[in-house]
């Protein structure tokens, strides 16, 4: 079997709501490409990634020279043929690489006629158990603002009831600490039996982080999740309070998480698919952790189905995920896949069965989407449409007024 094509599709698809988090917004909806890599026997392997345009088709389209001929199974060698860790220096192809490894081992499980998890060691679960995603949001098309804790409440109930989520995370960063303390406290009364995460990527300073640590540490928490910048600020942070720490930001490669190793800034380290370059990646990670007695997690970049499912198969195999996984995925109010958005049961979402990724593109869906992205384009990731000129510094002092929408 060897590759003979690559192609890139960049698709909008609608969220019930703005969501705003600590450095911006995601504006109503998620921009993410779409890769399909053909190989000469007729089998298409599917990849997905964040962002996307013109320059990301072009990205990939560029990626065509070093792609053909290649066989999906070649994937060390494909490691370094598309990402070599000097060159990447100046082309930075992680990302790539990534949504390239996703559709290779999508069609190496299709060639064998078995799930991607069974090329990864085999499943050791069916379900992969997930976090509620909350965040504060605009208003839009007949789903309210969540702005208060009272509105927060509210909205966890709904999922709650809807999904079955027993984990609530909430995305912080946009108000002052002190009300968003109170906002998590809200969550901690009316779910008392429930697990709780505050994530406010990053922006508090080293007292505020240690000031909300500590304010929380008698709560039914996971963890605190990026609470402040830099391993050093975790470190800082982590030795003044009595919660676990976790990361997605500054644990994203094998040499940060030596560091993190050698030196514990976090407890747990939120493993994501595209961040570090492949669903292989991520497990070669999570075999590490488990050795050093790091807890794991599955993080979420605002994925579609094609990402979702490699989360799904990676939250398979990994014997130390005792985390539920992130996913922004009930967030969406549609996907591109067949059959549209995968469901979730008892706060958990079944992994795929079929051959490789066990997900195929819905040809309508993805035209309608891909019209929806020219339509609408992209839009500023660090940037809230409700706050004009506004950007984040870190640590950040300039939040948004609680008791203003904007």
């Amino acid at each position: 079997m060897k590759i003979v094509d690559i192609r890139a599709t960049t698709v909008a698809v609608p969220l019930e709501a703005p969501l705003r988090h600590s450095n911006g917004a995601h504006w109503g909806r998620f921009v993410r490409t779409l890769v399909e890599v053909e190989a000469d026997n007729g089998l298409v392997g599917l990849g997905e990634m964040g962002g996307g345009g013109e320059s990301a088709e072009s990205a990939f389209r560029a990626l065509k020279p070093y792609l053909e001929g290649h066989d999906p199974f070649q994937l060390e060698a494909l490691r370094f043929k598309i990402a070599n860790p000097t060159a990447s220096l100046y082309n930075n192809r992680t990302q790539l690489l990534a949504a390239i490894e996703f559709a290779c081992l999508d069609l190496v499980g299709q060639h064998l006629g078995v799930p991607v998890c069974d090329l990864l060691g085999g499943r050791l679960r069916d379900t992969v158990p997930f976090a509620s995603y909350l965040f504060f949001r605009y208003a839009a098309d007949g789903h309210g603002e969540i702005r208060t804790p009272e509105q927060l409440v509210e909205h966890t109930r709904r999922l709650k009831r809807e999904h079955g989520f027993t984990v609530h995370k909430l995305k912080g960063g946009v108000f002052p600490p002190d009300y968003e303390l109170e906002c998590y406290r809200a969550l901690a009364e009316a779910f008392p039996g429930d697990r709780l995460r505050y994530d406010p990527n990053a922006v508090l300073s080293v007292a505020e982080g240690l000031r909300f640590g500590r304010a929380i540490e008698h709560l039914n928490n996971d963890y605190l999740e990026d609470p402040v910048w830099g391993l050093e600020g975790l470190r800082a942070v982590r030795e003044q309070v009595r919660v676990p720490l976790a990361t997605n930001t500054v644990v994203v490669n094998f040499e940060q998480l030596a560091s993190n190793v050698l030196r514990r800034g976090a407890d747990v380290v939120l493993l994501d698919t595209t961040f570090w370059g492949g669903i292989r990646p991520c497990v070669k990670a999570a075999g590490v952790c488990e050795t050093f007695q790091v807890g794991v997690a599955v993080h979420s970049s605002g994925e579609l189905g094609v990402q979702l499912a490699t989360m799904l198969h990676l939250g398979a195999v990994l014997p130390n995920l005792t985390y539920a996984a992130d996913a922004h995925y009930h967030q969406l109010r549609d996907d591109v896949i067949e059959g549209g958005r995968m469901a979730y049961s008892e706060g958990a979402i079944a992994v795929p069965e079929g051959p490789g990724l066990g997900v195929r593109l819905d040809p309508e869906r993805v035209a309608r989407y891909a019209e929806f992205y020219r339509e609408t384009g992209g839009y500023p990731y660090d940037r809230d449409p409700g706050r004009p000129g506004w950007y984040a510094t870190v640590p950040n002092e300039r939040f948004a007024d609680p008791d203003m929408s904007g």
